[in-house]
């Protein structure tokens, strides 16, 4: 409705997870080179956490998109499965087939997936968001698949991605052999205030926006307090607005209409002490 009043050719401030709108902070920097780190060295288990909010799948779409071509790679966004369809999900994403639909026939057609992997010189990535809904039988199952490995290097990469519950979860007794096998893990924080701007400029940047939208001072310091730095958050008052904005035929978005925009938001969201 406002990009065609604002010169956009697109909506900056979408909520899906879309990895063109991927902003590098400090935080997220040190959570790719994290993945990087672990996929490289064949760490076998990553852990990513974050609260609700904080761009951990735009991450995760990012960090794919930038891998070569000789690593294969899976996405399991929704983990809501019991222990043999999260398997058979597993395998469906990487294109392997299996005529019985039986947990060791999986985990046989895995494990020839991924000698076969190996021995092209492929290295292979398993990334499973919402971690933290994962019950520890689910856990133990993944700790299985991690156990796939050569004499000299693991043939798969996991990586749980998750709330911050994920750790508490992994933390149980029953799952201490899991937690020896997680060699990397990295907590993504909120963004800053002089972050909450960048973030906000770079979005408005990839829309293509050039100058045509100026957020004041003022206004971005609403948008800080409101949002505790949530990347989330800080769209969804965004984009609420631009809309306001466009009503106003205002290219500015100064206090006075963020102030509007916020006390509707209050109804739904609770602002961040």
């Amino acid at each position: 409705m406002y990009c065609q009043f604002y010169g956009l050719k697109e909506r900056p401030f979408n909520v899906t997870s879309d990895p063109a709108f991927f902003y590098s902070s400090k935080k997220h920097e040190e959570a790719l080179s994290h993945l990087f780190y672990g996929a490289a060295q064949r760490k076998g288990i990553i852990v990513i956490t974050g609260e609700i909010g904080t761009g951990k799948t735009t991450l995760c779409r990012f960090f794919l998109e930038q891998l070569q071509k000789n690593v294969k790679t899976a996405l399991i966004l929704n983990p809501y499965f019991s222990d043999l369809q999260l398997l058979e999900a597993i395998m469906k994403d990487f294109g392997i087939k299996s005529a019985a639909k039986t947990r060791l026939a999986f985990i046989w057609e895995f494990n020839k997936f991924l000698l076969n992997e190996a021995e092209g010189g492929n290295n292979v990535i398993l990334i499973i968001d919402e971690s933290q809904n994962l019950k520890p039988r689910q856990l133990e199952q993944i700790r299985l698949l991690s156990n796939l490995e050569t004499e000299k290097d693991k043939l798969i990469q996991i990586v749980l991605v998750g709330q911050p519950e994920l750790n508490r979860r992994l933390d149980l007794y029953e799952l201490r052999q899991l937690q020896q096998r997680i060699m990397v893990r990295y907590h993504i924080s909120p963004l800053d205030s002089q972050e909450i701007k960048e973030y906000i400029r770079h979005r408005l940047n990839v829309a293509g926006s050039g100058e045509s939208i100026k957020f004041t001072d003022e206004a971005l310091e609403l948008i800080s307090n409101f949002s505790g730095g949530t990347p989330r958050l800080i769209n969804i008052i965004c984009d609420r607005a631009l809309l306001a904005g466009f009503v106003a035929e205002a290219r500015t978005i100064d206090a006075d209409i963020l102030k509007k925009c916020l006390k509707e938001l209050e109804n739904y969201f609770t602002p961040r002490p």
